[in-house]
């Protein structure tokens, strides 16, 4: 193993004014102002996921988390290519959810709708971060246009990309990306990969994280599994100038995440997590639950486009959420996710730089 040059790590550091290599991942839903200054103040890197939002709300929690903190956290979004319209197979899955509606006494949607729309379809959401200007945006399933990092870069905002294999990384490269996230398949929440319908190599992130350092030249953040100091130490070892973690952060003090949420990570009984598309339309890996059981062995080929199939799973959580029952939501979390330590960020920062330097 082979640590990357000293001046890579010192260089990526010291233009985002952080003092750990510890980046707290965007996770939509569970990130919010007060956690994301938090680690931004401790010495991270603050994320917000902002994919889920309009433009306005979006623009509301960049300011709020500015009121908060003065120093750099990333925004968040996502570069999915438009769900594609299949009137047939959006019936056909509401149908086949019906069944759990009714077991809640209620009735499935009528019909499915694009929740979020995609950064690269968005010009309102570019200018919006173009005024807000944010000191690192970030995105998840492909890369803007070139003229769209362009404008970025123009603007002082330094930018990543996650890349789930090789090719993505070159490609968000020579798209201008400043550096890439590279997402191992033990990572929580979605898979970032730009084609959800190509094969996926399903690298872990350890094994993932040298191949892409050697085939680019700019930073390379591991992602994926990495739950204390050992596991940053690890990825630093092997060429990352940074770790991002997002399982790690869910627990804290200043997450949205919900009692249920919570409790499932912090149970008696070691969470176990399922990769599944059936959730939301993309593979995602999510923790066991009633959701996830009964979704199970889908065939993707039944399963509509993201978010589509995303706008059935939030209305049959709400239903159930309705009665008492919680567990039919998206409880995303990477494959560690029984090593999760509840405590306030600040703190939670501060235990793994001491791991860290002990390793």
């Amino acid at each position: 193993m082979s640590q990357p040059p000293s001046h890579l790590v010192s260089g990526f550091l010291a233009h985002l004014t952080m003092r750990v290599p510890i980046i707290q991942a965007p996770m939509a839903g569970v990130s919010t102002p007060e956690l994301v200054a938090a680690v931004s103040n401790a010495g991270g890197l603050g994320s917000l996921g902002l994919g889920a939002m309009s433009v306005d709300e979006a623009r509301r929690v960049i300011r709020q988390t500015k009121e908060r903190t003065a120093k750099p956290f990333n925004a968040n979004f996502f570069c999915h290519q438009p769900a594609r319209p299949d009137p047939q197979k959006d019936a056909a899955w509401l149908q086949r959810l019906a069944p759990e509606f009714a077991r809640f006494n209620a009735e499935p949607p009528q019909e499915l709708r694009e929740l979020y729309t995609s950064f690269l379809c968005d010009e309102a959401q570019l200018e919006m971060l173009l005024d807000e200007a944010p000191r690192v945006a970030s995105f998840h399933f492909g890369v803007p246009s070139k003229d769209a990092i362009n404008a970025l870069r123009h603007r002082g905002i330094f930018t990543l990309a996650t890349a789930t294999d090789v090719s993505e990384a070159i490609m968000a490269r020579d798209a201008g990306i400043d550096a890439i996230v590279a997402q191992g398949w033990e990572a929580g929440g979605h898979r970032g990969f730009f084609d959800p319908d190509a094969p996926d190599k399903q690298l872990a992130a350890m094994d993932l994280l040298p191949q892409i350092v050697a085939a680019i030249d700019i930073p390379v953040i591991a992602a994926g599994g990495i739950m204390n100091g050992a596991g940053i130490a690890e990825a630093l070892s092997k060429g990352a100038v940074a770790a991002q973690m997002g399982t790690a952060f869910i627990t804290c003090t200043e997450s949205s995440a919900n009692g249920a949420y919570r409790a499932a990570l912090t149970g008696q009984d070691a969470p176990q997590t399922v990769m599944t598309r059936a959730i939301s339309g993309r593979p995602a890996r999510s923790l066991e639950n009633d959701l996830t059981a009964r979704l199970k062995g889908v065939p993707d080929s039944a399963i509509p486009d993201y978010p589509k199939t995303y706008d059935a799973s939030k209305a049959l959580n709400a239903v159930a959420v309705a009665v008492g029952e919680t567990g039919f939501g998206a409880q995303w979390a990477g494959q560690a996710a029984g090593l999760v330590r509840p405590m306030p960020a600040e703190k939670l920062i501060q235990t793994l730089a001491a791991e860290m330097a002990a390793v």
